[in-house]
């Protein structure tokens, strides 16, 4: 067992003196629940000031507006309650559906309004006139309770989210490293490797949360853009990597070609993949490059294939294996870069990307709307039917119940297995309702002042909260804290009627049930129809991507492809398959940016090249409209096999009556003639359409072409 840190032990401690700062207040200006101040320090705060803050916004804002909803809504539909419930459940998922489209801390600003609502509005029914001073009662206790939790955030030994950027973007760089390293050694399948495949693309996911985050942590603006091009280049790793991976793993395995000095070029690439990043300012490298990346660079562009090898389906292997090789170069000297001019604020405007394509800064984000609508109307169904429930039963206490499934079913919403989260909010809230009532009816009755509450208080909320920072324990640790809290319902004065406290908490814990069993009916599945949702998705992508179709923009449609590939990846499982369904997908992924750039290259070329390509887009996305329609993957067919060889036999044959005597790399290097920059697109077209034969024919990485010439 790890114990609590130094970190997590002053978190607890300042989070509870701000919560007993708030209670104090909330009690000295006599509001109406003093501990909702209580409540809400626990709920607001984090270890990181900038998430403290922003949390701190939202919640005000969102509750202003759940309240602000309630005294509108109450007064006219109160006597008609079956529509006055439709109302609130409508507003409930709609708020919640606008929350789950941001994938920002922005995003509980509508999800506090989702449930502020029928917090509010629910227990007023019988009472509507009352509606207005709960509504305002609970804002100021609320916003009590986050200015009391951002003022002690913020000046006392406050801590930065940047660090925590740091440290969780180290967390990537050792994780892609071995993964890098692995793959360059041949290691493409394996459980370990689909683990950290995972991780990767979870820590990717992560980051963007946190980064919206960072802007009130009074972080520089450039940083912030440099922050963001880190995660942009942190996305790309993995399936550079892995278009690396097929054509390397073809040449050592299938064919048995190796060229001399490759094994060596290959090793210093995993070794500096493993190079310790920079911890001074004076170790980066922006205004003169990184040396070794400079290196490895000269290298491979000696061991580009000359004119004559690259006639053969080996030579143009090896060429497209060390193309993906330099564009990994560029990326991960990018993210050092970034990284080190994040974690040093240093040199702030000097970075020069290394990698750039004209696919990049596409701000596209992919949403499963129908999976998001349908999460919705989970919660919307559990409020019609508890309200039906509590209004047919005619319990008193029923608003209780009603609110607190509402609170769950909308926390748990965009979680592809929600109802296990129920059920420990459920563990936790009934444990909430043990704790409360020993302090209520054991302990308050000897409390006669304020600092013997505190000193009552003190103990078992702070090691609760020392648990909160800790992503294991944290929802259930916050719930305890917050419950209790509001359970116990502290006063000016001492007061307590237990079947009262029983009759009131009671109605929360079966809410709650109710929440839990409903959740575990309407939504049986899990991560897995979620992946095949995705999946199908992106098959639709890829067939658009080699459709005839117009693309409005072709850096979100890439922005959009790659999104869904990251939320793809942690919803599969971890095995050691070949043909795992992650390895696939980025063959998938890479089908469609060949097919992009097959697009594009098409209209500089001439002769029968373009309709021998438009050919090999049709079939790619005739292929994948198929699997888009029978929801299932299917063999690529041997027709398509035909169209790609004809078209690299059109494309060599070309390139080979066009190019001078050198390599293609100096046709790089050198100066630009109009035939030149035919060489160009040609070379980039050839590595699109070995790309595409590997990634659709992984398993014939060891036969030629079928036309003996396909690459003459």
């Amino acid at each position: 067992m790890t114990y609590p840190s130094i970190r997590d032990w002053l978190f607890s401690v300042k989070t509870f003196a701000a919560s007993m700062l708030a209670l104090y207040i909330a009690l000295k200006f006599q509001l109406p629940r003093p501990y909702w101040a209580m409540a809400s320090v626990y709920i607001v705060s984090n270890p990181f000031v900038g998430a403290t803050r922003s949390k701190a916004l939202y919640r005000a804002l969102g509750t202003a507006l759940g309240a602000a909803a309630a005294v509108a809504l109450v007064p006219p539909f109160v006597e008609t309650p079956l529509l006055f419930s439709a109302i609130v459940a409508t507003w409930t998922g709609t708020l919640l559906y606008l929350a789950i489209s941001d994938r920002t801390a922005r995003s509980y600003v509508f999800m506090l309004a989702g449930y502020t609502m029928p917090l509010i509005a629910l227990p007023t029914v019988t009472d509507p006139t009352t509606v207005f001073d709960v509504a305002i009662a609970r804002t100021q206790e609320i916003t009590v309770g986050i200015i009391c939790a951002s003022v002690v955030g913020s000046n006392i030994l406050p801590s930065r989210l940047a660090p925590t950027l740091i440290e969780r973007a180290d967390a990537w760089f050792r994780d892609a490293a071995w993964y890098g390293s692995e793959t360059l050694s041949g290691h493409i399948a394996g459980k370990a490797l689909s683990a950290c495949r995972q991780r990767l693309a979870a820590t990717v996911n992560q980051l963007e949360f946190l980064l919206s985050q960072l802007s009130y942590d009074h972080t520089h603006p450039e940083i912030l853009e440099r922050a963001e091009s880190l995660r942009g280049r942190m996305q790309l790793f993995l399936p550079m990597i892995s278009a690396l991976a097929d054509p390397l793993v073809a040449l050592r395995r299938d064919l048995h070609v190796w060229p001399e000095g490759l094994d060596s070029l290959l090793a210093d690439a995993a070794r500096w993949f493993d190079e310790p990043l920079a911890t001074r300012a004076a170790e980066m490298h922006d205004d003169v490059g990184d040396p070794t990346a400079e290196s490895l660079r000269k290298r491979i562009a000696t061991l580009q294939p000359a004119r004559d090898a690259l006639s053969s389906w080996e030579g143009a292997l090896l060429s497209n294996a060390l193309w993906r090789l330099g564009q990994v170069i560029d990326v991960w000297q990018d993210c050092r870069a970034l990284r080190a001019l994040i974690a040093h604020e240093a040199k702030i405007g000097s970075w020069r990307p290394r990698y750039r394509h004209w696919r990049l800064g596409g701000t596209e984000r992919f949403y499963d709307r129908g999976l998001m609508l349908f999460s919705c109307l989970v919660p919307v169904s559990a409020i019609l039917v508890a309200c039906w429930l509590w209004v047919s039963s005619g319990w008193h206490d029923g608003a209780g119940a009603v609110t607190l499934a509402a609170v769950a079913c909308c926390f748990f919403a965009a979680s592809d297995e929600p109802a296990p989260l129920v059920f420990r909010f459920f563990l936790a809230t009934a444990a909430s309702v043990v704790f409360a009532g020993l302090y209520l009816f054991v302990a308050l009755p000897k409390v006669h002042d304020f600092a013997m509450l505190v000193l009552l208080f003190a103990g078992p909320f702070i090691l609760i909260g020392t648990l909160i920072p800790r992503p294991a324990f944290n929802m259930v640790t916050m719930l305890v804290a917050v419950n209790t809290a509001t359970f116990i319902s502290v006063q000016s004065a001492y007061e307590s009627d237990f079947f009262v406290f029983l009759n009131s908490n009671i109605a929360g814990v079966a809410g709650l049930l109710f929440a839990y069993l409903w959740t575990r009916v309407t939504r049986p599945f899990g991560a897995e129809l979620a992946a095949r949702r995705l999946l199908r998705s992106s098959w639709s992508d890829v067939a658009l991507s080699a459709s005839p179709t117009p693309i409005a923009d072709q850096r979100n449609l890439t922005s959009r492809m790659v999104d869904r590939l990251m939320q793809l990846i942690p919803r599969l499982a971890a095995t050691d398959e070949h043909r795992h369904p992650s390895i696939e997908s980025f063959r998938d992924l890479r089908i469609a940016l060949n097919s992009l750039d097959l697009r594009r290259s098409r209209h500089k070329l001439d002769g029968d090249v373009p309709d021998a390509i438009d050919r090999v887009l049709a079939g790619v996305s005739d292929h994948y409209a198929r699997c888009a329609r029978a929801s299932e993957r299917q063999d690529a067919p041997s027709a398509l096999l035909s169209s790609i060889d004809d078209a690299m036999r059109r494309v060599a044959a070309r390139a080979r009556a066009q190019l001078p005597p050198a390599t293609l790399a100096d046709a790089d290097a050198q100066p630009a003639p109009r035939a030149l920059v035919s060489q160009r697109w040609l070379r980039d077209t050839l590595h699109a359409l070995v790309g595409l034969r590997i990634a659709l024919y992984p398993a014939l990485a060891a036969q030629s072409p079928s036309n003996p010439e396909a690459t003459a």
